[in-house]
């Protein structure tokens, strides 16, 4: 340690250096007027894929947006280098306010929310009729989490040559939402892509489905390869005949009016984002059954009008025991 007299004057005092420079620090932020917008199309370890007019951009998030950071769907704004060149990146400055958000969590218990998709407008909800087996209550979670981010939910059924849909269509049938059954021998002659395609058109669509259920396949129908070579580098894994998606990929329709946005294969689909009182928003079937509940009622307890609603044949009983599970296990009574 360095003593200095009883009467120091400033040549005894050593002054460090600011490294940093004399100028001094503002928290007045760029506006970036002249950024260029642009589409996120894919997100890989915190390198941005984007969609800069008809050039594809690698771009990274600017410091200066903090936390904030940006999902497959988002419109953003870009300045640096947008020549789309190799070895060559770009910054996002600003992300646009989004009108829609679809989020997940792992499961009820955990907080933390993951937002799936930015900016889309419809979820198709792909699910095998066999192989695997159909998932309702997984169905059922979808719905909720489509309603909730206030997207149109489409139901696509697979592999309808395995087994019959009309009992998984019955059970849905009541909610009047788009629904399209497709087999594995029409979606190789092309025949289910078509009629899948009159649905998305001129929408941004989210896909989502457990591993297994053929949403990829589906997706690659859709969009021919040389669309699908507008991304670049696909994060995926292929095994055992299977092609599963790892990230969520942004493509576009080869008709250019609609997105579809593969989303990777889930096997749950966690609800602690969404207000337990809005649960019933997705099961419009049971939802006029409730005006005669009392005031609060949890739709699962003895005066719940929705026993007598369902006895009287208004809706599948099948309907009232999902809701009453999701709402259990949303507020962490029962296990899924």
């Amino acid at each position: 340690m360095r003593r200095y007299g009883k009467n120091p004057d400033e040549d005894d005092i050593r002054v460090r250096p600011n490294r940093k420079g004399n100028r001094p620090r503002t928290h007045i932020r760029p506006k970036h007027e002249d950024a260029s917008e642009g589409m996120v199309l894919t997100v890989d370890r915190g390198r941005l894929t984007c969609l800069v007019e008809d050039r594809v951009v690698m771009a990274m998030k600017a410091r200066e947006l903090g936390r904030k950071a940006a999902v497959v769907g988002d419109r953003v704004a870009l300045v640096g280098d947008l020549s789309g060149r190799k070895d060559t990146l770009a910054r996002i400055v600003r992300i646009e306010e989004r009108s829609s958000v679809l989020r997940r969590t792992a499961d009820d218990t955990d907080p933390y929310e993951r937002v799936v998709v930015a900016n889309a407008d419809q979820l198709a909800i792909v699910t095998a009729l066999a192989d695997p087996e159909p998932r309702p209550r997984l169905i059922d979670r979808c719905l909720v989490a489509a309603y909730d981010a206030g997207l149109q939910p489409v139901l696509v059924l697979t592999k309808s040559d395995l087994a019959p849909a009309d009992k998984l269509l019955e059970a849905y049938g009541a909610l009047d939402f788009p629904y399209v059954v497709t087999s594995r021998e029409e979606l190789a002659d092309g025949d289910a892509a078509d009629r899948v395609r009159e649905v998305l058109d001129g929408h941004v669509t989210a896909f989502v489905g457990h591993s297994g259920v053929g949403k990829t396949t589906l997706v690659n129908a859709l969009v021919p390869a040389d669309r699908r070579r507008i991304t670049g580098h696909v994060n995926a894994v292929t095994g055992r005949g299977r092609h599963t998606t790892t990230s969520a990929l942004a493509l576009p329709l080869d008709d250019g009016e609609g997105w579809v946005i593969d989303t990777p294969g889930v096997r749950s689909f966690g609800l602690h984002h969404v207000d337990p009182s809005r649960v019933i928003h997705a099961f419009p079937d049971l939802e006029p059954g409730t005006e005669d509940c009392p005031r609060a009622c949890s739709h699962d307890e003895p005066d719940c009008a929705l026993d007598a609603w369902v006895a009287e044949g208004h809706a599948d009983p099948a309907r009232l025991y999902s809701l009453r599970r999701l709402l259990a296990t949303r507020e962490r009574r029962e296990g899924d």
